[in-house]
């Protein structure tokens, strides 16, 4: 699905795209409770304004001094079923590993299934995401980074996060649902992740295996509003393979072999989604690992998630300056844009437009001026990078896959 995307530096993305406790339960998987070492904690900020326990966060951040912290917002696991677990959020593994390596950590609570429905939840979390990037200044957010993280269903609402930047709604057959909210008051910030780091994560609901609740229907069941049998559109709806386009954020995932709560293929339906759409992403199968547990946030995969972020912000703060093309990082967006087959338009926008079309080397490839649509057919068949200027200064960048 094309999306509209946010103003972001084109060569940073191709940079990026050269290099391929306590106990909680997330579909009854283990996270580590604690605290969160060498970080000065926030506790309980209601990101909403609506004075609810389930609308509240906690903020750590590294107690080495820094003008500002990049961001990453990790969600716990519940099976959509808790409203206050953020005290149990993979805390001294997780959230620990991404502190240590200089990230502000911001650990939400969001509304369960027995609250209100899909997709309350995703409401939820891209108002956190507005609500770090209205708070900069306040809490020391570096907000040219910020993503998303998530155990089991926490990964779920991670992975729809990312693969639904720019959309509004969400459609298949008959149904509609509101890919956004309107929750806080931030809502002219954007929601869109520039990452996420998915652990164990339920990703196509439709597919998955359902979890039962003892006669009384299924985990999934609850969280959507009915059972799967003849409501396959309200299932669809709430998957983020189905989602996943071009111009997605890079996405890393870790799954174990051994998980029996959640299937090693719901990753690997993502991961497959998304390498369709040439997005960045990984996907690291960890041999004899469970549905959370100590094989899975071991050391070793602590320590590649980690790098995976570093890299994709490494890539995104990046700005290859060239002569030739004189881009400019992260101008405010006033127009929105969109790609259908080879034209590209533009929404919300009047006048000549400048653009820049670079290959994923940054080579530039062609460029000019051009008003409403612009002809994309005569590009080859390839990967591309198109930078937008609009006469009052804003810019905007789409990526393009060119079949």
């Amino acid at each position: 699905m094309k999306k509209m995307t946010m103003a972001v530096c084109f060569a940073a993305v191709f940079a990026f795209a050269q290099w391929g406790g306590g106990m909680g339960g997330g579909f009854g998987g283990p996270q580590g409770g604690g605290s969160v070492p060498d970080a000065e904690k926030t506790a309980d900020v209601n990101y909403v304004g609506d004075g609810k326990t389930y609308h509240t966060l906690d903020i750590y951040i590294p107690k080495e001094v820094k003008e500002s912290y990049p961001v990453v917002i990790h969600t716990y696991g519940s099976a959509w079923s808790m409203n206050n677990m953020k005290g149990s959020a993979d805390l001294s593994t997780i959230c620990a590993a991404y502190v240590k390596a200089g990230y502000a950590v911001v650990t939400p609570n969001h509304r369960s299934a027995s609250d209100a429905i899909y997709p309350a939840q995703l409401h939820d979390i891209k108002a956190v995401v507005r609500f770090v990037r209205g708070n900069a200044a306040k809490y020391k957010f570096d907000t040219n980074f910020v993503a998303v993280s998530g155990f089991s269903s926490g990964g779920h609402l991670s992975s729809l996060v990312a693969t639904t930047c720019g959309l509004k709604e969400g459609k298949s057959g008959s149904v509609t649902v509101d890919l956004v909210g309107n929750l806080g008051e931030f809502t002219s910030f954007s929601s869109c992740a520039d990452a996420a780091v998915l652990w164990s994560p339920p990703t196509d609901i439709y597919t998955m295996n359902p979890i039962s609740m003892g006669g009384s229907g299924t985990m999934e069941g609850k969280f959507i509003g009915v059972e799967r049998e003849g409501n396959k559109d309200k299932w669809m709806v709430a998957s983020s393979p189905y989602y996943a386009g071009d111009d997605d954020p890079p996405v890393i995932m870790f799954h174990g072999t051994s998980d029996n709560i959640v299937n090693i293929e719901q990753s690997e339906e993502l991961y497959d989604s998304l390498k369709n759409h040439n997005v960045v992403t990984e996907f690291v199968k960890v041999s004899g690992g469970s549905h959370g547990g100590d094989k899975m946030n071991s050391t070793e995969n602590l320590n590649k998630a980690v790098a995976f972020l570093d890299k994709a912000r490494e890539a995104k703060t990046t700005v290859k300056k060239d002569s030739t093309v004189g881009f400019v990082p992260r101008l405010a967006k006033s127009f929105g844009m969109e790609i259908r087959g080879n034209r590209l338009s533009i929404l919300g926008g009047d006048g000549a437009f400048r653009y820049t079309v670079v290959s994923v080397n940054g080579e530039r490839k062609a460029g000019g001026f051009f008003r409403k649509e612009l002809d994309l057919s005569q590009l080859p068949v390839g990967v591309y990078g198109i930078m937008v200027e609009a006469p009052s200064g804003a810019s905007n960048f789409i990526k393009f896959a060119k079949k």
